[in-house]
């Protein structure tokens, strides 16, 4: 998970902090010094790391701070507005042209970023904004990336435009201009080639659409695993052709978070999406103050509440929260809350959603949604009857039930006690519940 590494070094740090009454220069001079190390350790770039830990101190060392009586919560307060500002404070989306135009967005990095999948998650994102987007196959060197992007684009419902590796990449680029305007679509995104490494003639190739082309928009695709050489490929790309903004991908797998801590104040260019796992639709914005949240373990609510919403039908949500009130949902609705956890992006990142879980305490837990095999064996198991009525599950039912799904009966008996002490709690919860989530709009899925 994102961060994980950091942010278990910044807690434990922040911890001692919070144990003293009061707070000497010496103190906080300490905990900043152990600060630095963990940025360090997490691939922050070091002048940003040196501006950063500078800017915490001149703040935490002041008279509001030592007389404060949580002087340990002020320098925590400190460091996330910090951690915030250094990321760009708030999120930067892409300004788009009206629908009667067409706006042109490049989209460039190294080969291996996974720029081609990404370019096919913006378009999706795009067209369910209402947009028309039309994808153009500007990678001549590589007919597997041509391929790729025509079944990507076949997957989220948007056309391609290819000519094959026979033209060169500017002329390809004004042919899609033409083909966007004749059919219609308000949104040209190009694939341009990635190499293994800069090269002069990648350069020149961008420079040539942009010299032939009005593009509205240029967009680097960096890998947030690299680390420091993320950066530098951002640093790189900005001085060469200039870029509008940096699209961090992996950042699901990077422990560290050097890369998303450090591009905003190299480049001088925001952040503006975040690529967070391998499906088409695992495209968010990058929200800076939810990041330096979930750096600080104070979770994400918000991202939380954004997932629920997405993926959560509404009226399928409100006759849930009746059945919870009656406690007359059932194994159907079980299965039900079971599947919409894992459109949510599954257990490990709903958990590292929420305030106060270390995910680092609970590296030896099992918490891949492979853990839902087994109930979900169980529950296809049982009968439809059987499903709806769970009062009907007598012993005989269940040892029937084991070995059609494959399991000791006592693995029945486990999944059939967790669900009934669910619904107890959610009829006493539900009203509480209830009030809540009308006020903030959404509804948390059964179990969470």
């Amino acid at each position: 998970m994102a961060f994980d590494s950091l942010s278990e070094k910044l807690q434990n740090v922040f911890k001692s902090l919070r144990g003293k009454g009061r707070l000497t220069e010496a103190d906080v001079k300490a905990a900043l010094k152990e600060v630095k190390m963990a940025l360090l350790e997490a691939d922050v770039n070091f002048k940003v790391v040196r501006n950063f830990v500078k800017s915490v101190e001149e703040r935490a060392i002041g008279q509001d701070v030592m007389s404060s009586l949580t002087p340990g919560q002020m320098v925590i307060k400190i460091v996330n507005e910090e951690l915030v500002s250094l990321m760009g404070s708030e999120v930067t989306e892409l300004t788009l042209l009206p629908p009667n135009e067409i706006t042109v967005i490049m989209m460039c990095g190294l080969q291996g970023a996974g720029k081609t999948t990404m370019v096919a998650k913006l378009a999706g994102r795009l067209k369910t904004k209402g947009r028309k987007p039309l994808l153009a196959a500007c990678d001549i060197y590589r007919p597997a990336a041509i391929e790729q992007l025509q079944i990507n684009g076949g997957k989220i419902g948007v056309p391609v435009f290819a000519m094959g590796t026979k033209h060169k990449p500017v002329n390809i680029a004004k042919a899609a201009l033409e083909h966007a305007q004749k059919n219609g679509n308000n949104v040209l995104i190009l694939d341009t080639a990635g190499r293994l490494h800069i090269d002069e003639d990648m350069m020149n190739e961008l420079i040539e659409i942009k010299e032939n082309l009005t593009v509205n928009h240029t967009v680097l695709v960096v890998d947030a695993m690299t680390g420091q050489d993320a950066v530098n490929v951002a640093e790189h790309f900005n001085h060469k052709i200039g870029i509008s903004g940096v699209i961090l991908t992996k950042l699901d797998g990077d422990t560290r978070g050097g890369a998303a801590l450090s591009i905003r104040a190299v480049t001088g260019r925001p952040i503006l999406f975040s690529g967070t796992g391998e499906k088409l639709t695992d495209i968010e914005p990058f929200y800076p103050d939810r990041m330096a949240s979930r750096i600080l373990g104070m979770g994400d609510i918000l991202t939380l509440i954004d997932k629920a919403q997405a993926e959560i039908d509404e009226n399928k949500a409100k006759e849930l929260e009746k059945k919870f009130k009656k406690a007359e949902f059932d194994f159907n609705d079980y299965l039900e809350q079971m599947h919409q956890i894992k459109k949510m992006g599954g257990i490990q990142d709903i958990l590292g959603m929420m305030p106060g879980v270390n995910m680092n305490q609970l590296k030896d837990v099992e918490l891949d949604d492979s853990i839902f095999a087994g109930a979900e064996a169980i529950i296809y198991s049982m009968t439809r009857e059987e499903r709806a009525n769970p009062a009907l599950l007598n012993p005989s039912r269940k040892r029937r039930i084991a070995k059609g799904a494959g399991v000791d009966i006592s693995e029945v008996n486990k999944l059939v006690k967790q669900f009934e002490q669910g619904r107890k709690m959610m009829k006493q919860l539900s009203g509480a519940m209830s009030g809540k989530n009308k006020r903030r709009g959404f509804k948390l899925p059964f179990g969470l």
